[in-house]
């Protein structure tokens, strides 16, 4: 079930957040209107967000610090977005079975976010392959040339298996290795 994953729109988590994106604006579609301003926005600019903040994560995967910083910033605009849903739902806009699975669904992704920050290493693409040694031990980074139009990295794109990172029984790293 490994797969090469391409860009942000190949992740099962981008997918779901962008579907939800979707599905909260046309709930809020039914809020009323004085709400405009503030439930509304709120609701439709978290919610969008979390789907943003993951493909702005993908594109930082170089780097794992800045993946998991923007990864963050994802699960607490997911966990934003179901606060808003609940005051929908405490003000009536929302049935008790539309805010459920709406939780619900926000529940999953917030599971995966959280899985791709624990297991960020497994997620990071390392393009040190770029770099040498100079001749006094210190490293020392290779310059870009262009030369043709050839800009293909062929280890940009990682082979992974998104369901079973994504599963909640997922091995942890501090699973893995005895501290005994």
């Amino acid at each position: 079930m490994n797969e090469q994953i391409k860009t942000h729109r190949d992740l099962i988590v981008y997918q779901k957040s962008f579907a939800a994106g979707k599905r909260i604006f046309e709930l809020s579609k039914a809020f009323p209107r004085e709400e405009m301003y503030s439930l509304t926005d709120q609701v439709r600019r978290s919610s969008r967000s979390v789907s943003a903040n993951i493909a702005e994560a993908w594109r930082k995967r170089r780097y794992e610090k800045h993946f998991c910083s923007t990864m963050n910033v994802a699960e607490a605009e997911a966990a934003e977005t179901q606060v808003w849903i609940e005051y929908a739902s405490a003000h009536g806009y929302l049935d008790g079975e539309t805010t459920k699975q709406a939780i619900e669904f926000y529940d999953e992704i917030l599971r995966m976010i959280v899985a791709m920050i624990h297991g960020s290493s497994k997620w990071c693409v390392d393009f040190k392959e770029g770099v040498k040694e100079s001749g006094e031990g210190k490293v020392k980074e290779l310059g870009v040339k262009e030369s043709g139009e050839n800009y293909d990295i062929d280890n940009d794109y990682p082979v992974l298996n998104q369901h079973l990172l994504l599963a909640p029984t997922s091995p942890s790293p501090t699973s893995e290795r005895s501290d005994a």
